[in-house]
This record gives C-alpha cells, structure tokens and sequence, in this order.
C-alpha cells in the first residue's frame, strides 16, 4: 500500500554554473510529494497523516520564504548574512534534485513505525517539472 501527501512552500535559488536566467537569485512556488510505502496498520492506516505532517513541518519551516544557497556560493552567502535573511546552505549546487536529495536526507534519520518499508520524495520546482528519489527503509 502507498500513501502520499503534498505540501507547498515559496522558496529562492540560483545556480551558479548556469548559462542562461537561472544564474540569477531567483524564487520558485515549490510542491512537495512525500510518498510512504507499507503495511496497513490493525487500525488499516499506512501512517497517519497528521504524523507525516509532524515530519514535515519543521523542513518547510526551515525553507519557507528562505533562499537555499550553494556552500561555495560565497558571495550570496555574504549578502544574505548581511542582510540578515533566512537561508539554508547546501553543499551542491541549488537543483531540483539536489533539494529533493536534501530533504530524503533529512527525512531518512526520521524513525518510521516499522510497517513502513519505502520513501519516495519528488520537488517539483514549477508545475511541469520535477526531481523524484526514493529508498528503501
């Protein structure tokens, strides 16, 4: 059985490598897909919603209405301290996949139930596009 919810959250970004609009401090509407995979519990529920929004919630938190900056991105990292304005440092470059893998990271440490046995997270960075990963439990 799988389950899934989606939560949305407004964040910045830019790619330094980029060679064309991205390189520029930019901000997206960002979507979330968190799908867990496993056994229904005696109550018949894989987990229940208003625990995965506990999951959640302290990752939108840390990302909302922030800018995600690459570690090596100096210059921006200066800025937004100067400024004193929200940022969570990434040690890649800002990319769809490297924030999905950023937040699958974060979530992996969490202690599922063990009827959970999978995690799969897709970051969608506009409407038609989208980074996926998942792993086992």
């Amino acid at each position: 059985m799988k389950i899934a919810k989606e939560y949305k959250w407004e964040m910045g970004h830019r790619l330094t490598f980029h060679q064309g609009k991205c390189k520029n401090l930019h901000g997206h509407t960002y979507k979330m897909r968190i799908e867990l995979a496993g056994e229904p519990d005696n109550n018949g529920m894989v987990l229940d919603y208003y625990k995965i929004d506990n999951l959640i919630s302290p990752i939108l938190e840390e990302l909302d209405h922030g800018v995600i900056v690459y570690q090596n991105d100096l210059e921006l990292i200066n800025l937004l301290e100067n400024l004193n304005s929200k940022h969570t440092i990434l040690k890649n470059e800002c990319t769809a996949e490297n924030i999905t893998y950023y937040i699958l990271e974060k979530l992996k440490k969490t202690a599922f139930p063990e009827n959970i046995s999978g995690l799969k997270i897709r970051v969608y960075e506009t409407d038609n596009t989208y980074a996926e990963d998942a792993v086992n439990l």
